[in-house]
């Protein structure tokens, strides 16, 4: 099963809705902190409701760690989620032991991260719409890996 990734998530709203996602797709989850809010259980579990007891929550004190514990040392695929991807996420082949990263609601990664990433996925939008919510985003594309 393909894990998913937050780096430096801002909105404590949006990641109670991933954990939602995550626990219905029985998904791990990698958060990558610091956060742009504190991390109180209570505020994230007004999105996540009960859903939070059934997710597998990993959280990382920076991205340096998330990546050699679970990039290097489990051998892992980086997939970088970004509108700046090259690769129609509905092309991607995905495997198991993906990990699939999604950046800071403002900003997304720094270069230094993209770079590292295996791949950059990206989700086709009409109109010339810009993103979508990162919720949103993580569930189209998850439902499109498993």
């Amino acid at each position: 099963m393909p894990a998913i990734a937050l780096f430096e998530p801002e909105i404590a709203g949006n990641v109670g809705t991933i954990i939602r996602t995550a626990a219905c797709f029985n998904a791990p989850l990698h958060i990558i902190e610091p956060c742009g809010f504190p991390f109180d259980m209570q505020r994230i579990k007004k999105s996540a409701l009960d859903y939070i007891e059934h997710a597998l929550i990993f959280r990382h004190s920076s991205f340096d760690d998330f990546f050699a514990t679970e990039i290097i040392a489990k051998k892992s695929r980086l997939i970088l989620a970004t509108t700046k991807g090259d690769v129609d996420y509905r092309k991607f082949e995905f495997a198991p032991n993906d990990i699939i990263i999604f950046g800071k609601e403002s900003a997304g990664v720094p270069e230094y991260i993209a770079r590292k990433a295996d791949a950059k996925i990206f989700i086709p939008m009409q109109n010339q719409m810009r993103s979508l919510n990162i919720a949103i985003s993580c569930g189209i594309i998850l439902a499109r890996a498993v």
